[in-house]
């Protein structure tokens, strides 16, 4: 008997792993979390042998032409291995080569403890991220599944707080919004605006309740119970989906599995881009979905550039006109029109405050709204004319 058939044979036969079959008999609207996990039926995505034991976490790091940055994303995964939360025996750590032409594979080889899977086929229909990451889950042993990005750094011991704070808060899906790490002028002054605008769209404490529709989640961080993982299908539920982190957490409130979602600068930090055409390209691809009418967001952006620009300057003109005809006048409708600047510069920065980045990026925030405005325009263009959006070599129909 070979190997393969002889641990089939040890657990009984073929079971699916992280599968699911149609369950719309089970109605999941009227069922919580811990009534069905481990109870869910045979699933149909995939057949292969459930693992002989299950180990506590899988970590999942997609990886496409990530050499800059997976050095130090694998190098703050690995030193969390200690005696009690050892790599290799109560968690693995997955990294999946997705086509990359840069020298991605060899730095995850660099690393002792790390498994190297490459991506499989991408079939049509799928994105990028969504395969690979599906091709590792696949393979996962852990009883718990975090889906991070190769761009991110985890602080020491978050991966085991965050399996204490899913436990504790009894939920099957938990997301953190990272530390976004910017640099350069333009990062500074877009990602506090799209982040703000997120904080408004998708309050965490809203999120995070099971009685509230809205939901979202965020992919560079997502931790999924198995069986949750099971019971929404996985990836294979989501598989053309660009935002497949968002979608995956509509499922998770549609179907009553317990969500979470916070802002935790504590526990992870990402630098999403590495240069300004990344960003565009990312944020073109990212904003119609996000927002629920992008066209009209940019509108109201549009109309902040002409208070926060067009206000100082007509004061600066009523002042000048002092000296004519009811000089008076003119220099107090100046003066109005001064407070008012100094009132909605006010609201602007309070708003521009929720996207939890320092004082400076906030302030620098006026200057990066004629880019946000065009990215709104952009996104929504491709999105609803073009109906095709790309990322990182690849093009996406919508």
């Amino acid at each position: 008997m070979s190997g393969d058939e002889a641990e089939r044979s040890a657990i009984g036969g073929r079971k699916p792993v992280l599968g699911l079959a149609d369950l719309a008999e089970h109605s999941p609207a009227t069922r919580d979390y811990h009534h069905w996990t481990g109870k869910t039926a045979p699933g149909t995505v995939f057949d292969q042998p459930e693992p002989r034991e299950l180990m506590e976490l899988t970590v999942i790091v997609p990886a496409r032409n990530e050499e800059d940055c997976l050095r130090e994303c694998l190098r703050s995964l690995v030193s969390q291995s200690e005696d009690i939360f050892e790599l290799g025996r109560d968690w693995e750590l997955l990294v999946v080569n997705d086509g990359s032409t840069d020298r991605t594979p060899e730095v995850a080889r660099g690393f002792a403890g790390v498994t190297l899977l490459d991506a499989g086929k991408l079939e049509a229909g799928w994105t990028g991220k969504t395969n690979a990451v599906w091709t590792a889950a696949r393979r996962a042993r852990g009883r718990w599944l975090l889906f991070t990005d190769a761009d991110t750094v985890h602080e020491p011991g978050d991966l085991r707080r965050a399996l204490h704070e899913a436990d504790r808060y009894k939920v099957g899906m938990l997301s953190y919004s990272p530390r976004q790490l910017v640099h350069g002028l333009a990062q500074r002054s877009l990602m506090p605006l799209v982040f703000c605008e997120l904080a408004l769209a998708y309050p965490p404490a809203k999120v995070s309740d099971p009685a509230q529709r809205i939901a979202a989640a965020n992919g560079q961080f997502l931790l999924v119970e198995r069986e949750a993982y099971r019971w929404l299908g996985g990836h294979p539920s989501v598989a053309g989906k660009v935002l497949e982190d968002v979608e995956l957490a509509f499922l998770a409130k549609r179907r009553k599995v317990g969500l979470r979602f916070r802002y935790a600068d504590d526990a992870v930090s990402a630098r999403m881009y590495r240069s300004t055409g990344a960003m565009i390209e990312g944020w073109t691809k990212n904003l119609n979905l996000l927002f629920n009418n992008a066209l009209l967001l940019a509108v109201f952006r549009a109309l902040d550039i002409a208070l926060l620009f067009g206000l100082p300057v007509l004061a600066y003109e009523l002042w000048n006109a002092r000296l004519g005809a009811h000089g008076l006048e003119w220099l107090g409708a100046g003066w109005v029109l001064a407070l008012l600047w100094l009132r909605t510069l006010f609201r602007f920065y309070s708003r521009v405050a929720k996207s939890n980045f320092s004082f400076l990026d906030c302030a620098l925030a006026p200057l990066g709204l004629p880019l946000f405005v065009a990215l709104l325009y952009r996104s929504w263009f491709q999105h609803r004319i073009l109906k095709r959006v790309s990322w990182k070599g690849r093009s996406y129909a919508q």
